[in-house]
């Protein structure tokens, strides 16, 4: 069995790779946290694209649950409240990108290698996540 049909069980990633729109329609209200969660979404793209697997399926998983999170309208703060409703948002991010900053870092270290598809071979600065 390969890696692509090991992990073709869940659903989850497949549905942050098919709401992408949704996703980046969501993230310029996250202002501060866009670039970082634009790498993330990036990432899933290139993994159920097949172009990019040197992740570790735990760290794939923990961020469609963090985008998929941010997707939805009803969280512990609602995004309707004027000021403060993306701020859970913001920290579910937060708390996935430093869990996962060590493969973001190599998954930016192989975008810019590679260029990746639709890549800029920009790197995004992952220890500033935490000022």
């Amino acid at each position: 069995m390969n890696s692509s049909e090991s992990h073709e069980h869940d659903p989850k990633i497949h549905e942050v790779r098919d709401r992408a729109d949704d996703i980046e329609d969501k993230l310029p209200k996250l202002k501060k946290w866009m670039e970082h969660a634009t790498v993330m979404l990036d990432m899933v793209k290139d993994y159920c694209r097949g172009s990019y697997r040197e992740v570790p399926y735990w760290a794939i998983s923990a961020i469609s649950v963090a985008l998929l999170y941010v997707l939805n309208p009803v969280d512990v703060i609602l995004d309707v409240i004027p000021g403060i409703g993306f701020l859970d948002d913001a920290a579910v991010v937060a708390f996935c990108l430093k869990l996962i900053e060590r493969e973001i870092a190599k998954y930016q270290e192989w975008k810019a290698k590679e260029g990746g598809p639709g890549g800029t071979g920009k790197v995004v600065d992952v220890d500033s996540v935490m000022d």
